[in-house]
Order: structure tokens, then sequence, then C-alpha cells
């Protein structure tokens, strides 16, 4: 068996694997702001039982992950990076999402999710260098 066919159809996308990711990746920024606007509109209606977790954002956690761990099975050493910095952020999240739902019970307004934000710009800073470095190589193989 090829080891470059193991997922078949899904082996389509590995030219185009850290493409898939910025998008996964903005996807995924964009789900996270729906949903802190939802939790802030939950919590003001119903207190930190009302709290629930956006399908949106849980989606776009799980694609990411997986593309990720699909990435370090194409690029072992950048999707490691990749999928450590992922799976920091999805982490950021869970720990967020029970932040709010304290906040809630204090009764005290709802924060951003700081730690999620900052991990998912971490994200996409490395996303987007893996994304764009054809855009920087000339000049990085001059300088190295």
């Amino acid at each position: 068996m090829d080891p470059s066919t193991l997922l078949g159809p899904v082996d389509q996308l590995e030219p185009y694997i850290e493409f898939v990711i910025l998008g996964l990746v903005a996807l995924n920024m964009a789900a996270r702001a729906l949903a802190h606007r939802r939790h802030v509109s939950q919590a003001d209606e119903g207190g930190a039982e009302a709290l629930s977790r956006h399908p949106v954002h849980h989606l776009s956690n799980a694609l990411l992950v997986l593309a990720s761990f699909y990435y370090a099975t194409v690029q072992p050493h950048a999707g490691t990076v990749m999928s450590v910095l992922v799976v920091g952020a999805v982490l950021s999240d869970i720990f967020e999402f029970e932040a709010r739902k304290v906040e809630a019970r204090k009764e005290e307004p709802l924060e951003r999710p700081k730690a999620a934000l900052f991990s998912s710009t971490l994200v996409l800073l490395y996303a987007l260098y893996q994304t764009l470095f054809f855009l920087v190589k000339p000049l990085w193989t001059s300088v190295i």
C-alpha cells in the first residue's frame, strides 16, 4: 500500500492543506466571535444555566484539529507545531467557556476570551507563515 494514499480522497487536499488550515483558522476566529456574542446575550437573559457552547465553534474546532493532525502526516515538523498550537487553542477555548460560566454565576459582565484570542492569533500567524512562505523564501534562502 502506498503511504501517500493512506486516507484516500482526503489525500487530494495535500497540495492545498496549508490554505485549508488558514481558512479553518479564519472560520474558527469568526465562530469564536459569534459564540462570545451569543454567550453575552444568553448570560443577560438566563444567567449561567443558559450558557451553551456554540455548535459552529465546536465544529470549527474539530475540523481544525483534524486538519492539523492530517498536516502532521504530510509535513511532520510543521504539522506537529501546528497541531500543538491548535490543541492549545482548543484547550484555551474549553477553559474560557468555563470562565464565562463562572462570571455569569457571579452576575459579572462577561469578558472577552483573552487567552483563546491570543492562542488563536498564534495559530493564525503560524498558518500565515506556512501558507505564505513562498513569498519570503527567496529572501530567506539568501540570508540563511
